[in-house]
């Protein structure tokens, strides 16, 4: 797989932005991606030294809108920390 393949998109949540302070930046991923494949890719995309990565799969889960039902998608998430050393993830650009 490709690192972009390995990587879809940042999570942007209150709890994640809190989290990025300490280097610790959240990604959605593929689903058969590894925590390997995830270390690999975030240091080509990004340009960084990875010191740690966690997944957490999350399961999909039923959803009701009226009569209506479905299930939302199946996800997996990976929380990557970065060295002391390492620099920032600029994920915004910052206006002035």
């Amino acid at each position: 797989m490709d690192a972009r393949d390995v990587v879809k998109r940042p999570i942007i949540t209150e709890a994640s932005m809190f989290a990025m302070e300490d280097k610790k930046y959240t990604f959605e991923v593929d689903l058969r991606a590894n925590k390997t494949e995830v270390r690999q890719a975030v240091e080509k995309l990004f340009g960084v030294k990875v010191k740690k990565v966690n997944i957490v799969n999350t399961p999909r889960k039923l959803k009701r809108m009226g009569k209506y039902s479905g299930y939302t998608k199946k996800r997996r998430k990976a929380i990557v920390s970065l060295t002391d050393e390492s620099n920032d993830i600029t994920l915004f650009e910052k206006s002035e």
